[in-house]
């Protein structure tokens, strides 16, 4: 049991004493659940739990069920992570909120990286921006494989008309974690710049994004 550890090895007592980035995952998690189970110590139970889920990848996605089928968790446990994991992703978007700007490739891909690069299916979202390149608004247009016959222009531009917008950026993730532009990709990049060229609401860039990776098709030179 917890209490068994010494104080200075005990995941609470370690947090206010060193702070929160001395701490493992399933220290961390330690602290969420408060409490073991009659069986095992509250850090087994944490590390147990991420060993089912294989680390923090897969349990940031899981449901109330998912996480209860692990013995020693019940709803209450499970509601108290859901919570924590809701509260990241809240924070995280913090910092743009107020009107996000994008000024290079590496700004565009750092404001979808987080929810984009684990999607088990590919997604094709548009960002709108103003005059100043800040960011109106993000809109998922399609989700499935990239067709350029699916991915209609008529979408892209009724959200840009929509939010007034003066240019955009598409973004869409690959799945397999590699961001290679694919022939489909080349092909519905090329549709929109020059959609956007007759409209007067330019594209700026089209983004593949992979597992913490991105390729900016502006840099190579198809937009």
């Amino acid at each position: 049991m917890i209490k068994d550890y010494p104080e200075d090895q005990r995941p609470r007592e370690r947090m206010i004493q060193d702070g929160p980035k001395s701490l493992s995952n399933h220290e961390l998690l330690a602290i969420l659940l408060r409490t073991g189970s009659k069986e095992e110590s509250v850090l087994q139970l944490a590390n147990k739990l991420l060993v089912n889920f294989e680390g923090l990848r897969l349990l940031k996605d899981a449901s109330i069920e998912e996480i209860t089928d692990t013995k020693g968790i019940g709803k209450v446990k499970a509601v108290q992570l859901m919570a924590a994991v809701e509260l990241g992703r809240r924070i995280h978007r913090l910092q743009y909120e107020d009107r996000y700007v994008i000024r290079s490739p590496e700004d565009a891909a750092n404001f979808v990286m987080e929810d984009m690069r684990f999607l088990s299916q590919e997604h094709f979202v548009c960002l709108y921006l103003n005059t100043k390149n800040q960011v109106l608004h993000q809109q998922t247009v399609f989700i499935g494989s990239l067709n350029a016959s699916i991915v209609h222009p008529r979408e892209v531009f009724k959200e840009a008309f929509r939010r007034s917008a003066a240019s955009f950026i598409c973004i869409h993730n690959h799945p397999s974690g590699d961001p290679a532009p694919s022939r489909e990709d080349i092909d519905v990049t090329k549709r929109l710049s020059e959609c956007g060229k007759l409209i007067g609401i330019e594209l700026l860039d089209h983004l593949i994004i992979g597992d913490q990776k991105f390729i900016s098709l502006k840099e190579k030179g198809y937009v």
